[in-house]
């Protein structure tokens, strides 16, 4: 008799993937100031090192829809585990190894920028793939891990700082690593299904030759940017408002933030097979539209941070619950489905704090009042949910 397979590992592997990704977004900006400070690189220069990680990953996304099938799931998630460890393991080193210390932290960024990349579309459908009874909650929860590694990477790098000081941020980034090297046995040895039969899953061709596809992208964008419009901006945004001390700004702001969108998160993971997820997903965008109106508008700071806050918890079913509405429409879609989701929410993740910067200059350099272009993306996103649901 067959032994069970054991779906609670793949789920573990999953949870833990998408904390590696956290810190690969979340470590290196922790580091600006001392990149500065010891190997003398401009601020205008350091700013190339996030956008080269998004640029990656989009990269990537792209990518994967063309490649994923033929090499196979698991060879491409362990090579996401090992590339996000060994870039962090590049980090300590090569930027002291290179005649120019920029070339060797910007090479160390593509490295875990792809596994970053590969985790962002392939964790998603391994667990779409598992004979899980509410999916939409475990998505939900799934990504919650993302929220919850950020929060982690944020505090405990800060502890480790203050510790032992910022001139040990070499042997804080081999402990990172420490995290996608022991997640490779687990994807190593976890159960993983298809998601759809061989050959029976859309080409990207046939997923743009079909019209709601379209509606799932633009709901993707207006995912993303909603959530990162609020998202990058929120240490910014709460040390000018609130006129607090850099450290706290990261607290108050981008760690609030994460904290609340990852209890909305959990709880949908909990209680959401109880909830209708299309009409959830209206309300966390009418929710998330009245947020950004209360961070722009207010009157008094503290209620600007509790309009960040909101929109952190608003904006927590919004990535995970267009993936399980489209999943659920395009059944077929495939890993093509998923690489373009993927490739949707990081261009949405580009195009709102873009947007929402413009607005800053346009408003007198004042961010909270640019907040106020951020509305756009969850009224949209209201609209794209009501719409799918009239074509039910």
């Amino acid at each position: 008799m067959p032994e069970a397979k054991n779906y609670q590992r793949t789920k573990l592997a999953c949870y833990l993937g998408f904390v590696t990704q956290a810190i690969s977004a979340n470590f290196a900006p922790l580091l600006f100031l001392t990149f500065h400070r010891s190997y003398g690189i401009s601020y205008a220069t350091l700013a190339l090192i996030p956008l080269t990680f998004f640029l990656t990953q989009l990269l990537v996304d792209f990518l994967c829809a063309r490649f994923v099938d033929k090499v196979g799931y698991r060879k491409c998630i362990l090579t996401a585990q090992l590339t996000s460890g060994l870039g962090l393991l590049m980090l300590a080193f090569l930027p002291d190894l290179c005649p120019d210390p920029f070339v060797g932290i910007l090479l160390s960024v593509v490295v875990y920028a792809v596994g970053s990349g590969l985790i962002e579309v392939l964790c998603s459908p391994i667990i779409e793939a598992c004979p899980f009874e509410n999916k939409a909650g475990t998505m939900s929860l799934l990504h919650s891990f993302y929220c919850w590694g950020a929060v982690g990477t944020i505090l405990l790098s800060t502890a480790f700082f203050a510790l032992f000081g910022t001139a040990n941020w070499r042997v804080l980034a081999c402990l990172w690593a420490i995290v996608p090297l022991y997640n490779l046995f687990n994807f190593a040895t976890c159960p993983i299904e298809p998601i759809v039969k061989d050959g029976e899953g859309m080409s990207i061709g046939q997923l743009l030759k079909t019209k709601v596809f379209w509606l799932f992208i633009l709901l993707m964008v207006c995912a993303g940017a909603s959530e990162l419009s609020m998202a990058q901006w929120a240490s910014a945004f709460a040390e000018s408002s609130l006129r607090v001390s850099k450290a706290t700004g990261d607290l108050l702001g981008p760690c609030g933030f994460a904290v609340f969108m990852g209890l909305s998160r959990v709880w949908y993971g909990k209680y959401g097979e109880k909830v209708e997820l299309s009409g959830f997903m209206i309300a966390s965008g009418l929710l998330c539209l009245c947020s950004y109106l209360l961070a722009a508008l207010a009157a008094w700071p503290v209620m600007g941070l509790i309009g960040c806050m909101l929109c952190g918890f608003s904006v927590g079913i919004m990535w995970p619950g267009s993936i399980s509405i489209s999943s659920s429409r395009l059944p077929k879609g495939g890993t093509a489905l998923f690489a373009l989701l993927a490739l949707a929410g990081d261009l949405g993740g580009a195009v709102g704090p873009a947007l929402v910067g413009n607005a800053s200059e346009l408003f007198g350099q004042s961010i909270q009042r640019g907040l106020l272009a951020g509305l756009l993306f969850p009224l949209m996103l209201a609209v794209c949910v009501f719409a799918l649901r009239r074509k039910k």
